[in-house]
């Protein structure tokens, strides 16, 4: 499983919209997302209009392919792109950020017994 995270910005002015469409996500694209393999995907926003996206998938490679052959996903980012601010749109490509630090794998990592 990949856990991704991803910034974008969106324009200060717009983000009371941008949050409010997100409280009522079409049914087709919540569908299409899951069909395509985002799990436990989230949002977050600062006031300054920063975005963090949060993910988890199979193959976040193939889960972005299969939303971008998808119709609702044209129509939904064309109906966000308003919003963002120059440069910042999902379909801009949203920076990835690398993980450093996940509380499981090092809960794993030291509860294993050690090799001799």
């Amino acid at each position: 499983m990949e856990r991704v995270c991803f910034r974008m910005q969106v324009d200060p002015a717009r983000l009371a919209d941008y949050i409010a469409a997100h409280r009522a996500v079409w049914p087709e694209m919540l569908e299409a997302l899951e069909e395509t393999g985002w799990r436990n995907y989230s949002l977050f926003a600062d006031p300054t209009g920063m975005v963090i996206g949060y993910l988890e998938t199979d193959d976040y490679e193939a889960a972005q392919k299969g939303m971008e052959l998808t119709e609702i996903n044209a129509a939904w980012q064309e109906s966000m792109s308003p919003y963002f601010a120059a440069g910042g749109s999902f379909d801009a490509g949203p920076e990835q950020l690398r993980e450093v630090f996940h509380l499981e794998d090092q809960l794993t990592k030291y509860s294993a017994p050690q090799q001799q």
